[in-house]
């Protein structure tokens, strides 16, 4: 089935044509300062604090615990093992997790614990026998946990997930056996209710990895973590994007690329232009149906998130060096590309949770060998890092912002630690948000050959899109 999401009005290739300088545009227009994407800014050895290249480079921790930049704090908030208010011991393996606006100005964290095996912690599980799940804090404004409680339990593996446009969290199991690999919704304000154990069925059993959606059309974007995996689009039956409408039933799509017959490109040697299509699966036999469609391939994706427009995901173990590769798709346009990536391990090691902030960066977190890190991407192509795990070679995992953008929340997996961290964070910077969008920074645009960036001219895409079909064995000319 092909893509049912474009749009009358700016057609694709203009609209790639217009993209750096709409961005640009927008950036100067909305903030009056031509100088954001400017050398000076994007240097933090000339300006360490201006968040526009990062923050300089990180201090020692003298507690062993989480390097961070000058000017930032962090302070633990929750561990595993301490007790919640009904006296429960608090889950491990933390992973994944999103914030929420609560009332007199706190935040609502929902967190997930990454285990298998039961009997579950919570009071209405979906599976006695299975011990993940979910949890939530309700953290005050001076970062002090006031409550933390069960939100969801009895699932497996409760890796990622994402946050809905309409205050819930999607919770997902990365396995698949006869009766889990679903993902679940979780409303922090009705813990362990009815909906927290329902599985949505019609969006796919298959190990479950993030997701996010799309709050201009309610569609739901999915990845799964396995190789290789697939990269699914889920439309629901009900778009009032409320809780439980995503129970209601709808599609399940997977993402393939296929050359297609264009008139407009009869003078050019091929004679064809090459699309993402969406191909509809029978959602209990996904990964089966994806195949047999020869939908793409990838190595094995992780992080997803929605922002400006465009959707973001990564590949954790893909390239020609295996350190990773980010991707961008564009609905509007029906756009994948290859964004970014990863031949040098100082500046990305296997990229797993990723966020973008406040102020428009790209953030990822690592789940490599050795020291893992939080590390930021600026619209101009500078790669930094925020800060690094000293306490042990676990993962760090869910970093999210409070609504306010003042504090970032982020959890070590094991042994399982939640932080809040504060310093000089930039502003809230919408406009900046949007030219990450629609940035191709030069250096950090992938390699490709001379004929490949020819044939991306001929067929009206960019090279980052040209990229991403040539990594995925498309012949373009």
């Amino acid at each position: 089935m092909t893509d049912q999401n474009s749009q009358n009005g700016l057609n694709r290739r203009d609209f790639l044509k217009a993209g750096g300088m709409g961005a640009l545009a927008l950036t100067i227009g909305s903030t009056g300062v031509i100088g954001l994407g400017s050398k000076t800014l994007a240097d933090s050895n000339v300006n360490p604090t201006s968040g526009f290249g990062g923050y300089g480079p990180l201090v020692p921790d003298p507690k062993g615990i989480l390097d961070l930049p000058k000017g930032f704090h962090y302070k633990i908030i929750s561990k595993e093992g301490d007790l919640m208010a009904d006296g429960t011991k608090i889950p491990g393996a933390f992973d994944g997790m999103a914030a929420f606006e609560g009332t007199d100005n706190t935040t609502i964290l929902v967190r997930n614990h990454e285990l298998s095996g039961g009997p579950a912690f919570g009071s209405n599980p979906y599976d006695a026998n299975a011990n993940g799940g979910t949890t939530a804090l309700v953290v005050g404004p001076n970062r002090d946990v006031m409550k933390e409680y069960v939100t969801s339990s009895g699932t497996i593996r409760n890796c990622a997930g994402g946050a809905t446009p309409w205050g819930t969290w999607l919770t997902c199991e990365e396995t698949r056996t006869e009766t889990h690999g679903y993902v679940f919704e979780v409303d922090p304000q009705q813990p362990e209710n009815e909906l927290s154990k329902t599985p949505i069925k019609e969006m796919g059993r298959f190990s479950h990895e993030a997701c996010a959606i799309d709050p201009s059309t309610g569609y739901v974007y999915l990845t799964e973590d396995s190789s290789p995996s697939y990269l699914y689009r889920f439309i629901p039956n009900d778009l009032s994007q409320k809780p439980g409408s995503l129970q209601k039933g709808g599609k399940l799509y997977a993402a393939a690329i296929e050359a297609v017959t264009d008139p407009s490109a009869s003078t050019f040697k091929t004679g064809q232009t090459f699309n993402i299509v969406w191909k509809e699966l029978d959602p209990h036999l996904c990964r089966e149906d994806a195949k047999a469609q020869n939908c793409i391939e990838f190595s094995r994706l992780e992080g997803a998130f929605f922002q400006e427009g465009v959707f973001w995901f990564d590949d954790t173990s893909a390239g020609d060096k295996k350190l990773g590769r980010i991707y961008r798709y564009v609905p509007h346009t029906n756009t994948l590309e290859l964004f970014y990536e990863g031949n040098d391990a100082r500046e990305m090691e296997y990229p797993d949770n990723i966020c973008c902030t406040p102020w428009g960066d790209l953030w990822y977190a690592e789940d490599g060998s050795g020291q893992d890190r939080i590390m930021g991407i600026t619209p101009e192509g500078k790669v930094y890092p925020f800060a690094a795990n000293r306490l042990s070679d676990s993962e760090l995992c869910g970093p999210t912002f409070s609504p306010d953008g003042n504090t970032l929340f982020v959890n070590i997996q094991s042994p399982g630690k939640t932080f809040a961290i504060w310093g000089p964070f930039q502003r809230r910077n919408s406009a900046r948000a949007r030219e990450m969008s629609y940035a191709a920074p030069a250096n950090l645009a992938p390699q490709v050959s001379e004929k490949v960036t020819k044939a991306a001219e001929a067929q009206g895409m960019s090279v980052l899109e040209a990229a991403a079909f040539e990594r995925h064995g498309v012949k373009m000319m």
